[in-house]
């Protein structure tokens, strides 16, 4: 499951039992080397379809890890990209990575960046965000962009329940809610309650029309719909 520079078993129950950014700074040395990371795959399909929407300006990496995202937005946008995350273990790393970009530490509940941006994205991040969040930060994405600005994040369709797939994620999640239940500080990360009909309702909420774009490379499920879309809100002018 890990590269052999991948973090050891103790060094994942260390994270597993810090804050979120204590733990994302515990891991980031060695989180590229983990399934965790986006895989490349999912990035240059991502950029294949925001090639077509684009070209943009300003692009914002929102909860940019160590920086996954920043490479596709090097591909769309033609000036200088910006990276947010709440960790700085995290963004140290993003800097070794892309010197160029400008990266800032704060909350994406909270952005200090208003309407300054032409594209926003985020990969692999909003379970990290209960769903009583989802819509002030789909707010400050939107406060982030300027009219006309497009927020785009890939989601996959969800397993099939009783599959393996579908299997994995419930007891996941259930040891999450144990750990959360018995541990302090909590450490969020809950990904069976981010689904397509309620993320596209908040989106529209705050004030985005929603596009939806199959990333073809990843198939068609038996009933034909995509396994993976990429999401795209727009910030009508």
């Amino acid at each position: 499951m890990f590269a052999p520079q991948g973090p050891t078993f103790r060094e994942l129950a260390v994270q597993a039992l810090s804050s979120v950014e204590r733990g994302y700074d515990l891991l980031a040395p060695k989180f590229d080397h983990t399934p965790f990371r986006t895989p490349e795959k999912v990035l240059a399909s991502v950029a294949g379809v925001l090639g077509g929407l684009g070209p943009f300006d300003r692009g914002l990496d929102l909860c940019c890890g160590t920086g996954a995202g920043l490479d596709v937005l090097d591909k769309v946008c033609r000036d200088r990209v910006t990276g947010v995350d709440i960790s700085a273990g995290m963004l140290a790393v993003a800097a070794r990575a892309h010197p160029g970009a400008e990266l800032v530490r704060a909350d994406a509940r909270a952005l200090p960046l208003r309407a300054a941006f032409d594209l926003a994205v985020s990969f692999g991040a909003f379970g990290h965000f209960l769903p009583k969040e989802r819509p002030n930060l789909f707010a400050q994405a939107y406060g982030a962009l300027r009219p006309g600005g497009r927020f785009a994040f890939p989601m996959g369709a969800p397993a099939r329940p009783g599959s393996p797939g579908h299997l994995a994620l419930l007891g996941f999640d259930t040891a999450m809610r144990v750990r959360n239940a018995v541990w302090r500080p909590p450490f969020v990360m809950y990904y069976r309650g981010f689904g397509l009909a309620d993320v596209g309702r908040e989106l529209t909420e705050a004030g985005f029309s929603v596009e939806l774009y199959a990333l073809e490379e990843f198939g068609r499920r038996p009933d034909g719909s995509p396994r993976v879309r990429l999401v795209v809100g727009t910030k009508e002018k």
